[in-house]
This record gives C-alpha cells, structure tokens and sequence, in this order.
C-alpha cells in the first residue's frame, strides 16, 4: 500500500463529512487535503483510542518528533511521506500541524473548561488551524480568505461539540464551558448522568444559536474571488449546518442519541454546493 493509498483508505475509513468535499477536486489538491485530514486523524486516534494517559502521552511525542523529521526530509510514517511532496506546493508549515498535536494535547490535560475564551483556544488549535492548511490547498488569493477558514473551523468544532455531548460526557470530558453550565442552570452531573431537562434544552439552544452566529462571522470573511476555490469549505459548512439543524429538529437528544445524515443526503448537499459556491442559508433566529 502506497502513502497516499493508506490516506485515502484512512478517509474513507472514517465516514466523515470532510470526506465529501474532497471528491470535486482534481487530483494534486485531492491528494494533500486527504493527507492531511488522514494526519488529523492519526493524532486524533492518539486521545481517543489510548486508555492509558501515559501511553497517549508517548505516541503524541513521537508524532512532535515525526513531524520535525518530515521537515527535515526523513518521514517514516505513511501519512507523514504523503505530505512530504504536498508541503512546498501549498504552503503546509511546521508550525500549524505542531499547533494541531498541541489542541490533543490539551484533551490530555484537561477535561472541562471554565469560560467560552478557553474553549476557542482548544477549538482553533485542533480546527481553526486545520481550517487555514486546508484554505491553503484548496487555493485563495484573499488574506481574507485564510480569516474565513479559521472562523469556519471553530464553527465545524461547535458543532461536533454539540452532536457528541453525551458521547463525551460518557468518556468524563464536557467541552462545554462552565460558566454556560451555570447561567442555564444546569449541573455537569445531569451531562455525566445523561439527565435532559428543559434547562439543558436551554443551554443547547443557546450552544446552537452561537454555533450559527459563528458560521455567519466566517461567511462573512469569505472573498467573492476566492468562492470557487473553497467550495469544498463551504460543502463541509453546507453538511456541517444542516446536522445542526437536525439535531435540534430532534430535540437536543445529545445525551442519549448521536444524530448523524445519510451517506445519500451528504453526497446531494455537496453536490449540490459544489453546483452554486454558495454558502448554506442560516437560520439565527429559530423557535
């Protein structure tokens, strides 16, 4: 199996939405953002698949270690020597993928988080930052545009944040911060428990109206020159949005179910984004 075979199988693997805004685009772009989505992942597996802390510890430092040997031309692992040929071309820096192995490292360190800043610092380290790699590959012209990616990242991870509460909670992580908690009235021990009330229907719509607010904000720093170029950013925001509307269609059953869309209406979205390089509607005012 070739580097980037292992990536793409890596991808497919996962069943991710990410993986439908990759298949509209040619060939060298297809190759680097599989590659990097497929390094996302690895270190993403590091937190999530390790029991033991001390082990995830470890194999996070070897990942510090392969990505200092892949700027330095030596890669060993499958997905490090598919990013080698990628990283000239599209501007991929040593910096931003540390920053990512960093934002996983914070779910070593700590499982709550007291105030919405602190929650933005984890949600650009292992978002925000991979959004602007992936503007960088999908191509732009715009500074702007790189703004858009961040902003558009953050929005990404509100939303897994919001689909996987119960998930998390079960695991003993709430990202939600705690200063929301206690404005709505809402114990960690109903998350931990998985107790729904009407104070944490509350709290999760409130959760969604920032998330909106906050796809809106990126929307707004996206260069009309750059549009086509990032339609498989607005492709993932179109499947992305759309799951959040369903979640709260179903009534906040986080705790308890993890609302997901068919491989059918994810394909149909990104077509269908791919077809118009619009943003979807957002809806910041519901009932």
């Amino acid at each position: 199996m070739t580097p980037d075979e292992y990536c793409q199988e890596k991808a497919a693997r996962s069943g991710s939405s990410f993986y439908y805004s990759f298949l509209f685009l040619p060939p060298p772009r297809r190759r680097a953002i599989t590659a990097l989505y497929a390094f996302c992942r690895e270190v993403d597996d590091v937190v999530d698949e390790s029991s033991e802390p001390t082990v995830a510890q470890t194999r996070l430092i070897w990942w510090r270690t392969e990505i200092a040997r892949l700027f330095d031309g030596d890669p060993q692992h499958p997905v490090t020597r598919a990013l080698a040929p990628c990283l000239e071309p599209f501007g991929l820096d040593q910096a931003r993928l540390q920053a990512v192995i960093d934002g996983m490292q914070m779910d070593l360190d700590q499982a709550r988080y007291s105030r919405f800043r602190d929650l933005e610092v984890y949600c650009d380290r292992v978002a925000g930052v991979v959004g602007t790699m992936a503007a960088d590959i999908f191509g732009r012209k715009a500074e702007s545009t790189r703004a858009y990616a961040q902003a558009l990242g953050l929005a990404f991870q509100l939303t897994n944040i919001i689909r996987d509460v119960g998930e998390d909670a079960r695991k003993g992580r709430i990202y939600l911060p705690v200063e929301d908690l206690q404005r709505f009235g809402v114990p960690a021990a109903d998350l931990l428990q998985g107790r729904t009330s009407p104070e944490f229907i509350e709290l999760m719509r409130f959760q969604a109206e920032r998330t909106r607010a906050q796809y809106a904000r990126a929307y707004g720093l996206l260069a009309d020159e750059d549009r086509r170029a990032q339609r498989p950013g607005l492709i993932m925001s179109s499947i992305y949005s759309t799951l959040l509307d369903e979640i709260e269609e179903d009534g906040f059953r986080v705790l308890t179910h993890r609302t997901s869309l068919t491989p059918i209406r994810k394909l149909w979205l990104a077509w269908k984004t791919w077809l118009t390089a619009r943003p979807p509607d957002l809806q910041l005012a519901r009932s």
